[in-house]
């Protein structure tokens, strides 16, 4: 399952982001995975919440970052959450592919039973068709 906060900058979409973190590991049977672009947020989640700051892992492309993805799961098959926080910056991911991106995240999703939340720097009615299905809310 793909859930996406969408949202313009500052509308407050990592603190949905977090307090849906902090309530998955509460729920959760499997490991629960909080990806960023920094440590910034290190202390407002759960310390049961393995934060991965991606700048630590040089990729270039969207096709880059699913590749990541299968690395994480490759090394924990006890995964069951994985919330990514700036997706677009996280991914590389743009207008241009974030339809293919979000497919392979579902593909992901379907395979290995793991739920996805991503926050999105887009407002809703902006995203494509195929990827507002996923948009649980919008700032």
């Amino acid at each position: 399952m793909i859930q996406i906060i969408a949202g313009e900058k500052g509308k407050g979409k990592t603190k949905h982001l977090i307090d849906r973190v902090n309530k998955a590991v509460e729920s959760s049977t499997g490991n629960v995975i909080f990806l960023d672009k920094s440590t910034r947020h290190m202390y407002e989640v759960s310390n049961k919440v393995r934060l991965i700051n991606v700048t630590d892992y040089p990729f270039i492309t969207n096709e880059g970052f699913v590749g990541f993805l299968y690395g994480i799961l490759s090394q924990d098959h006890d995964i069951e959450d994985v919330f990514i926080d700036s997706f677009l910056k996280v991914a590389n991911v743009d207008e241009t592919n974030i339809s293919h991106t979000i497919e392979e995240i579902s593909n992901i999703s379907k395979l290995y039973n793991i739920n996805f939340t991503l926050s999105v720097s887009f407002n809703e009615e902006k995203l494509p068709d195929d990827v507002k299905e996923y948009v649980v809310v919008s700032l």
